[in-house]
C-alpha cells in the first residue's frame, strides 16, 4: 500500500524511448522551462523576435514541448502585435525546416492557392486538370474545410482518396503531372497543422502568409497564383486590403525564392450554384464536361492562363479554354481520379447527394439584391456539411437575378430528415 524508497515508476512508452532496464540506477531531474516560453513571453510585451527565437518556438511546437495554452499565447500575441517581415520570412523558414520537402526532380512546378473566404470555391478541380493537360507539373495539397461547408480536399474525396503518402504522391504526379490532395498527414510544415488546431477555436489567423507559403515551398513549387476573393462576403473587405496582402504575398515570395502572382477575385456570392462536398464535385465536373455555371469556368480559366502566363505560354488564356473546349482537361481529372485509387468512369450523378431536401422559395417576385454568404455557410454546415458528403446547398438564384412570387431561391439537402 506504499511505494517503495528510491525507486521510480516508468510508463512503458518511457521505458522503450530511454532504454531503460529493470533494476537500473538512473538520475532523474525536473525538466527545465523551455526556452522559447521566454520568446513567447517577449513577444506578448509586443517585442520583435530575432530569427533564432522564432526557429526555437517552431521547434518546441514540432517537438511537443508547449502545450496548447503556450501556443495560444504565442498566436494571439501575434494576432494583436503583427508581425514585421522579417518575423513572417523567419517563420516561413522555421516551419519548412523543421518539415519534410518534396523533390519531383523536374520544374517548373505550379501552383494555385485561394486564401478562401467563399462558400462554393471548387476551382482547383479545374485548374489542376487544365494545368496539368497542358503538359505542366501541378501538385496540390490541399486542406479540408476550417470554416467553411467544404475544404477543396473535402471535394476531391467524394471522387477518390485523399489521404497519400509523399511516395503515392510522386507516383501519381510521374503518371498524371497533377494530384489533389489532403496536406494534412505529409508533414510537410507540420508546425502549421499544429498551429491550425489551436487558431480554429479562437477563430484568429495570425500566419496566412508564412502558413500557406511554407507548404508551397515544402512541395518544391516555384510559381504560384494566389487567388484572394474580395468582397463584404469573403475574408478580405475590401481591394485596400487585398492590394496590401497581394503585395505582402509577392514580397515574401521573392525572399524565399517563390514567383508569385496574385489574382483579386470578386468575393461578394459563393461561386457556382452548389455548396458542399457531393454538390461541389458534382458541379466541378459537370463544368470540365463543357456545362457549368460560367461564373465558375471563368475564374478556373483566369487563374489558369495566369499560370500560363508565368511560365510564358503563347496566349495563355486561348490554351487554358482549349483544354477544357478538347475535353482534355477532363481526360486528366479521370486520370488523376483513377492514379488516386478513384473511379475514372464516374459521373456526375453518381456523386452523393443527400435524399433529404427542402425548397426555400421567396414570398414575392423581384431581384436578387444581396446575399449572406455567412448564412449560406452557416445553413450547409446546419444541414451536415463537410462531414455528411451530401448534405449542402443549392442556390436556384444569385445577385441580379429574377425571382417568381413562390419561386425557389435555394434548396437544402440533408443525409438526415432531422
Amino acid at each position: 500500500d506504499y511505494f517503495p524508497p528510491n525507486r521510480i515508476g516508468l510508463y512503458r512508452e518511457t521505458v522503450a524511448a530511454l532504454g531503460v532496464k529493470e533494476a537500473e540506477t538512473v538520475k532523474v531531474e525536473l525538466a527545465p522551462l523551455p526556452e522559447s516560453l521566454f520568446n513567447i513571453r517577449a513577444k506578448l510585451h509586443g517585442e520583435r523576435l530575432l530569427e533564432k527565437d522564432i526557429m526555437a518556438i517552431v521547434k518546441d511546437v514540432v517537438e511537443r514541448h508547449l502545450s496548447s495554452v503556450e501556443i495560444a499565447a504565442f498566436l494571439t500575441a501575434l494576432s494583436i502585435h503583427g508581425l514585421s517581415t522579417g518575423e513572417i520570412e523567419a517563420l516561413s523558414r522555421a516551419m519548412i525546416s523543421t518539415g519534410k520537402t518534396i523533390d519531383f526532380g523536374r520544374g517548373p512546378i505550379l501552383d494555385k492557392h485561394s486564401v478562401g473566404g467563399i462558400p462554393g470555391d471548387k476551382t482547383s478541380m479545374l485548374v489542376v486538370p487544365i494545368v496539368a493537360a497542358a503538359g505542366f507539373t501541378i501538385p496540390k495539397t490541399s486542406s479540408r474545410a476550417i470554416t467553411s461547408p467544404a475544404g477543396t480536399a473535402d471535394r476531391v474525396e467524394t471522387l477518390c482518396p485523399v489521404n497519400l503518402s509523399i511516395k503515392e504522391i510522386k507516383e501519381v504526379v510521374a503518371k498524371t503531372n497533377g494530384c489533389l490532395v489532403w496536406g494534412g498527414s505529409l508533414e510537410l510544415a507540420p508546425a502549421d497543422d499544429l498551429f491550425i488546431q489551436v487558431e480554429y477555436p479562437l477563430g484568429i489567423d495570425p500566419l496566412l502568409l508564412p502558413s500557406i507559403l511554407s507548404k508551397k515551398k515544402a512541395i518544391g513549387a516555384t510559381h504560384v497564383v494566389i487567388d484572394i476573393p474580395t468582397g463584404m462576403g469573403a475574408k478580405i473587405k475590401t481591394r485596400t486590403e487585398a492590394y496590401t496582402l497581394a503585395s505582402d504575398f509577392v514580397d515574401l515570395g521573392k525572399r524565399l525564392g517563390l514567383n508569385i502572382q496574385c489574382a483579386l477575385t470578386y468575393g461578394e456570392q459563393p461561386l457556382g450554384y452548389g455548396i458542399g462536398p457531393g454538390l461541389e464535385a458534382r458541379e466541378a465536373l459537370t463544368t470540365l464536361m463543357g456545362g457549368g455555371p460560367p461564373d465558375l469556368r471563368e475564374k478556373a480559366v483566369s487563374l489558369a492562363s495566369m499560370l500560363f502566363e508565368m511560365v510564358d505560354v503563347e496566349n495563355p488564356r486561348r490554351m487554358a479554354e482549349e483544354m477544357i473546349d478538347s475535353g482534355k482537361a477532363l481526360k486528366k481529372m479521370r486520370e488523376i481520379i483513377e492514379a488516386q485509387g478513384g473511379n475514372p468512369a464516374v459521373k456526375p450523378e453518381d456523386l452523393p447527394v443527400g435524399p433529404e431536401s427542402v425548397k426555400v422559395r421567396s414570398q414575392q417576385a423581384g431581384k436578387v439584391l444581396w446575399l449572406s454568404t455567412d448564412d449560406i455557410v452557416r445553413i450547409a454546415r446546419e444541414a451536415g456539411a463537410p462531414k455528411e458528403k451530401g448534405a449542402g446547398v443549392v442556390l436556384h438564384a444569385k445577385l441580379g437575378g429574377a425571382v417568381h412570387k413562390n419561386g425557389v431561391l435555394f434548396e437544402i439537402y440533408a443525409e438526415r430528415p432531422s
